[in-house]
């Protein structure tokens, strides 16, 4: 049985911990991180109480998979519920340590290998606007089309993809 599938187990089983410990497994040994895993990674910190993690990896598994994926619904309930809980305990996680966020990681962005881009929300434009009315900008991360390889994409994410002007 494969990690991932163990950590699944054990989280429908309510041994939170013991899942964290495999999807952290996962993590620590996979080259791309499987899409699926931000779903049951962000759900499973969620029970953990970690609300910042849940969010990051949950909006991670939204991102890439839209609102066609299969636990795209289950996504948003715990996304919704991550984020109130979150403002509920917001001061004393300021100071919570060691955050496993998706930046750490290279996400697996699917057969096509191409993710909408989150700068120019996949338009290959940025608009801004002003007094004056709206000022259009090329995006300096997408193709023509809005998208960035996957490459990129996490390059992005860690914050080392250059603009291409």
């Amino acid at each position: 049985m494969r990690i991932m599938d163990q950590g699944v187990e054990l989280m429908a089983d309510g041994k939170h911990e013991e899942a964290n410990t495999r999807f952290k497994e996962v993590l620590k040994s996979a080259k791309v991180v499987p899409t699926d895993l931000c779903f049951y990674f962000g759900k499973n910190s969620f029970y953990l109480g970690k609300y910042t993690q849940s969010i990051d990896w949950l909006n991670k598994y939204i991102q890439l998979r839209g609102t066609t994926g299969q636990f795209y619904d289950e996504s948003i309930e715990y996304l919704d519920r991550s984020k109130e809980a979150f403002l509920v305990v917001r001061e004393g996680e300021r100071k919570e340590a060691q955050n496993i966020l998706t930046t750490s990681y290279d996400i697996d962005c699917g057969p096509s290998g191409k993710v909408i881009c989150p700068v120019c929300k996949g338009k290959g434009v940025i608009i801004t606007k002003g007094a004056f009315g709206d000022t259009y900008k090329a995006c300096p991360y997408s193709d023509d089309h809005g998208y960035l390889t996957c490459e990129e994409y996490n390059k992005l994410l860690r914050g080392q993809l250059e603009p291409k002007f």
